[in-house]
């Protein structure tokens, strides 16, 4: 098994990321909160935004939105109320 890490500082590897982006991590910040990678040295930002690509998050909206997008049941989403 061969394992690319993109995150040295926390052993994090491509796969993680993906799975991760799978489960609806569309941005470096939101990887860095489901593993940590990018949260030390940073020079693993760059790769991990590759790996994410560009414009194609099929949760942007609720990026957007300003509502979560990290979990695996769509139906956990809740509406938060609107900022005053």
């Amino acid at each position: 098994m061969n394992r690319v890490y993109v995150c040295n500082c926390f052993g994090v590897t491509e796969d993680q990321v993906k799975k991760h982006a799978d489960g609806g991590a569309c941005t470096p910040r939101q990887i860095a909160s489901a593993c940590k990678a990018g949260t030390d040295c940073g020079s693993c930002v760059r790769r991990i935004q590759a790996l994410l690509g560009r414009g194609s998050c099929p949760r942007r909206e609720l990026v957007e939105q300003g509502r979560p997008v990290l979990t695996a049941d769509p139906s956990a989403l809740v509406d938060l109320p609107d900022a005053a």
